[in-house]
């Protein structure tokens, strides 16, 4: 078996489509792989032999095709940086679902873990920040679609202070 190294972006499809074909049919074929990407029966076969050396799938000519613990791991790692860009293409940056998706297919290959976790970091911030949250979300988008923000950032900063206050209020006020 040959060493597990970085797989190209081509692969990482490969295996992420793999991955996707076995959750919704337990098992999968280089036909359904085909048609889910799009690609000749021969690339398949290819990007299947390249694998099966890796370790990542067990693969036979005209067999189902499973992804090694190995595989799976890598396959899930995929998709985990896929849906953290493209949640945060659509969350925080506003970004139309189909434009973030196609985005987050690209980006995902070539995006380092530091960056992706520092996407979800700062998803979970605005979530929780008094001055985020879904109203800082918004006002980005309409500030994308608009060039200028709803409020003043004075206006704005004034009513964050008045939300903070009256929480802390009735935290105090819950708390025995």
């Amino acid at each position: 078996m040959e060493e597990i190294r970085q797989l190209s972006a081509s692969l990482e499809d490969y295996i992420e489509a793999i991955y996707h074909i076995i959750t919704e049919k337990q098992v999968a074929r280089g036909k359904d792989i085909t048609a889910r990407l799009g690609v000749s029966g021969a690339s398949v076969t290819e990007a299947l032999r390249s694998l099966s050396k890796k370790g990542l799938i067990n693969y036979a000519p005209y067999e189902v095709i499973t992804l090694t613990d190995a595989g799976r791991i890598t396959a899930e790692d995929v998709i985990r940086r896929h849906n953290a860009l493209k949640q945060f293409f659509i969350e925080v940056l506003a970004i139309d679902d189909a434009i973030a998706e196609q985005g987050a297919c690209k980006i995902e290959h070539t995006a380092p873990p530091e960056v992706i976790a520092r996407m979800v970091n700062f998803i979970k911030f605005l979530e929780q920040c008094p001055r985020g949250g879904k109203e800082l979300i918004q006002g980005f988008s309409d500030f994308c679609e608009k060039g200028q923000t709803r409020l003043d950032c004075g206006d704005c900063v004034s009513q964050c202070l008045k939300n903070t206050s009256k929480d802390s209020r009735q935290k105090k006020q819950l708390t025995p």
